[in-house]
């Protein structure tokens, strides 16, 4: 009769992972076992942190600024693209925040750490292909980042597959509106209270 092999053990005895982590209690969620460039990492959560701030800026500018016959409905859709890409902000930092990290807020070098544009055209129409531009741009950063940290790093990747997948709802959204759009859209010029609000 064979004799059953023996049950392989866990990667780590308890007392030695109970070990490690107090050890490290300092390191919150990063323990021995993270195996990727952890700066690396943060550097490339932080650059998308400012690209999701740089896209809620641009789309709220977008909402308040959308003038003309068709502005009402596809402002909506721009103030609820903010909404979202808000939320991706917020997740992202909270990653960085996990892996013992300082999510980068910093105003100054925001548009340089962005992998999006800040860019505000008069005309309606304008807006909605700079919108699809740097929708497009953040699918293909998500996804190098994802092939980056690839299953060494689930937590991230899970969340960064979440955002990718709306960020491509948001690219079809931004295509469907252009196509049904056309060329019809009316110059977006600002109103003297959106101008004073401009400034401020």
């Amino acid at each position: 009769m064979a004799t059953q092999p023996k049950p392989q053990p866990f990667l780590s005895d308890i007392q030695t992972i109970r070990k490690r982590a107090r050890e490290h209690m300092k390191r919150g969620a990063v323990t021995d076992s993270y195996t990727l460039d952890r700066d690396t990492v943060l550097k490339l959560l932080n650059e998308a942190l400012a690209t999701e701030i740089v896209c809620v800026l641009r789309y709220k500018a977008h909402y308040y600024l959308a003038s003309g016959i068709n502005a009402k409905s596809v402002a909506a859709e721009f103030l609820e693209h903010a909404n979202e890409e808000q939320q991706h902000a917020d997740q992202i930092a909270e990653r960085i925040t996990q892996l013992d990290g300082t999510p980068n807020f910093e105003p100054d070098g925001l548009s340089t750490r962005s992998h999006a544009e800040f860019v505000v055209p008069e005309e309606l129409a304008a807006m909605i292909e700079e919108n699809l531009v740097a929708e497009r741009i953040a699918i293909d950063s998500y996804r190098e980042i994802i092939n980056f940290v690839g299953d060494q790093d689930t937590t991230t990747k899970r969340m960064l597959e979440g955002i990718l997948a709306m960020e491509e709802e948001h690219a079809e959204d931004m295509k469907t509106l252009m196509e049904n759009f056309g060329e019809k859209g009316e110059p977006a010029k600002p109103t003297s209270t959106r101008r004073a609000g401009k400034r401020g």
